[in-house]
């Protein structure tokens, strides 16, 4: 490990604390001068470093480079995250996931990037990507679990994203069945679930989960369509969120919820959360536009619907699309 790494790793374990040019050096085994070009390189690479006489250096609060060294210092895991791949742009994290998983990638293994060039979300759609301003989070999951119990892997995550924010921000985080995540009634965050089977369709080989998340303002970022339904944590909140701690802590929870899919105890913590419920809504089911009153999510994570007739149907994922509350 070069002088430069080996600074990034120590200002990464600091917490934030100020460590004196000095202590670098002593701890790096290298000079002060050492320690000084080590600095300049980071913050040529992106890195924000701040520098104040007779306290030292330290990583600034709004550093906005996301980094593996920063991201795993705030991990807390056992597997998620334990090897990673970041990324400062790719064509999609999901597309490369997969890939990495089909040639071995153990369980735990996530790919993020600064920026995709090919983003994607539910039913092929595109999910807007621009540099600097979200997560772009893929993870790789090898569970040993009945093939039906993967359903419950995007309700597990959108638990997982939505208690994340709410740390960093202390503001209520909804959730529109089944991927989104909301805050101040616009999309912050799509989630993304695919998996491949085993050879006789009865269990499953692995799953990616993606997920994307807008932290930073997207204001100048987004087209005047996408920024009327979609926004970002800052400009909810004004809030400048680290984004490299707030990915650590998606994985961390992320874990905590998939370690055990069987247990669905983070249902409560959904159901709690979701907006469709009590709502009048339009969805299609089968290409059929049917309107609706949404009455619940179900303990495999379904939507309950009630329609006009008095019919009461559980709509899986795979069979409803375009779910919104009806104008």
């Amino acid at each position: 490990m070069n002088v430069k790494e080996s600074l990034l790793n120590t200002l990464a374990a600091s917490g934030g604390e100020y460590i004196s040019g000095a202590a670098l050096a002593d701890s790096l085994g290298v000079s002060r001068n050492a320690v000084w070009k080590a600095v300049k390189a980071l913050q040529s690479d992106g890195y924000t470093i701040e520098s104040v006489t007779s306290k030292g250096y330290r990583l600034a609060e709004n550093n906005n480079r996301l980094s593996e060294k920063l991201i795993t210092s705030h991990l807390t895991t056992k597997s998620l995250g334990r090897q990673l791949k970041v990324f400062d742009e790719i064509n999609s994290t999901n597309t490369a996931a997969k890939e990495m998983a089909s040639a071995g990638a153990p369980h735990g293994t996530a790919v993020v990037a600064d920026t995709q060039t090919t983003g994607r979300g539910r039913l092929g759609r595109t999910f807007s990507s621009p540099a600097g301003t979200g997560i772009y989070l893929s993870v790789i999951l090898r569970p040993e679990l009945e093939l039906e119990a993967t359903s419950m892997m995007t309700t597990a995550a959108s638990v997982a994203v939505a208690e994340a924010v709410e740390k960093f921000t202390g503001t209520d985080v909804q959730i529109k069945w089944v991927n989104d995540i909301y805050l101040g009634g616009k999309k912050i965050c799509g989630i993304l679930t695919e998996a491949s089977l085993g050879l006789e369709m009865k269990s499953l080989d692995y799953a990616v989960i993606g997920i994307g998340v807008n932290v930073r303002s997207v204001r100048e970022k987004f087209d005047s369509e996408l920024i009327k339904t979609a926004t970002s944590i800052e400009d909810e909140t004004g809030l400048i969120i680290d984004r490299n701690a707030l990915c650590a802590e998606i994985l961390n929870r992320l874990e905590a919820y998939t370690e055990d899919l069987r247990d669905r105890s983070f249902l409560e913590d959904y159901r709690r959360r979701e907006l469709l419920t009590g709502n009048e809504i339009t969805t299609v089911i089968n290409g059929q536009p049917m309107t609706g009153k949404a009455l619940g999510i179900d303990d495999n994570g379904n939507l309950i619907i009630e329609f006009p007739d008095g019919t009461v149907k559980h709509l899986g994922s795979g069979e409803a699309n375009l779910c919104r509350i009806k104008k």
